[in-house]
């Protein structure tokens, strides 16, 4: 098997590629898809919605929205719009992920918290990354937004979708592969999911997480929708010297549905030591009710695992919605 190294520094494929796929990545699930019956089961019981006590803390959610920063030379920003979705700016892009500036997705409660960032506050946007094709990541509302000339990103078996839309620079990828635009190097990397937009169409197109680097700027992962699994260890061992992970922490209840796709608070800080990163910051929750844990449980319960790995809080990012923050470029070593 190539060394996950070998894979991070493979040559990057050209961007727009036309590729041909097979017709399921179903060999990639690391667990049985929920059937039809189990997810109809799931929404008639109403059990993947907090309780009517628990939605009293909804009003007590993070929410700072401020203005997207205009990082220096060699540094990066993050601005956290809700949900999974980012404003990156790097090397000179601005990049989103999984961007869903929608009040509203298909099977879902109306967002609970506003978007953190007004569409007409974004910088003109570079690029996209979208990490999956479930509604909660893969807004069709929001990407008729942007221009079709946009560069975007996706798992293999999605360009489709896009160019049907009349998006002409799309690129996707397969696990372990790679572009690069601006010299930004966009990689797939794996993730514990899975794909599904209809009751026929289980996993036609593939699933992953994103890392975004720049040999001059910090090595950013954004993780997408994940289980927990050996994955996360893989990708820090390909990609050494992560500075920032964008981990979900929401979504995880009931555990015996959502753990074979979801990792829960205290996963995502093994994750987070798994990838040997150097900050985290978490997403995917306080923006839509995809689950039944409380509002609020989820950051609370990532505090007591932060605290309890005896983890430095300076690396615990913990955004409210529309807040930002910014890496600092490396410094120059002088040449000995």
């Amino acid at each position: 098997m190539t060394d996950q190294r070998e894979r991070a520094l493979a040559p990057t494929r050209p961007l727009g590629e036309h590729r041909v796929w097979p017709r399921s990545f179903a060999d990639r699930l690391t667990e049985p898809l929920p059937t039809v019956r189990e997810l109809v089961r799931v929404v008639r019981e109403c059990v993947v919605r907090p309780s009517a006590v628990a939605l009293k803390d909804v009003p007590l959610l993070p929410v700072e929205p401020g203005e997207v920063p205009s990082p220096g030379p060699g540094a990066v920003s993050v601005t956290w719009a809700g949900h999974a979705s980012w404003v990156v700016r790097i090397g000179g892009l601005t990049v989103l992920t999984d961007p869903v500036w929608s009040r509203r997705i298909p099977g879902t409660p109306a967002r609970i918290t506003p978007v953190g960032v007004p569409w007409s506050a974004l910088p003109p946007v570079d690029a996209v990354v979208i990490s999956h094709n479930h509604y909660d990541h893969l807004d069709a509302p929001t990407l008729k937004r942007l221009p079709r000339g946009t560069a975007v990103f996706v798992p293999a078996g999605l360009a489709g979708w896009f160019r049907r839309r009349g998006f002409t620079r799309v690129t996707e990828l397969d696990w372990w592969e790679a572009a690069e635009l601006g010299g930004v190097r966009f990689d797939f990397v794996p993730a514990a999911h899975w794909s599904r937009r209809t009751l026929t169409d289980g996993c036609r197109s593939l699933w992953g997480g994103w890392v975004l680097s720049d040999p001059a700027r910090p090595r950013l992962y954004f993780a997408g929708d994940s289980g927990y699994g050996p994955a996360f260890r893989e990708i820090g061992r390909a990609h050494p010297g992560i500075e920032l992970a964008l981990l979900p922490i929401g979504a995880y209840a009931p555990r015996s549905l959502l753990r074979p796709v979801h990792i829960d608070p205290e996963e995502a800080v093994r994750a987070f030591l798994d990838l040997g990163a150097a900050a985290m910051a978490p997403m995917h929750w306080a923006t839509f009710l995809l689950s039944s844990e409380p509002p609020l449980e989820p950051l609370r319960r990532l505090h007591a695992a932060w605290t309890a790995a005896d983890l430095p809080r300076t690396a615990l990012w913990d955004l409210p919605v529309g807040g930002s923050r910014t890496l600092e470029a490396r410094p120059v070593r002088p040449a000995r």
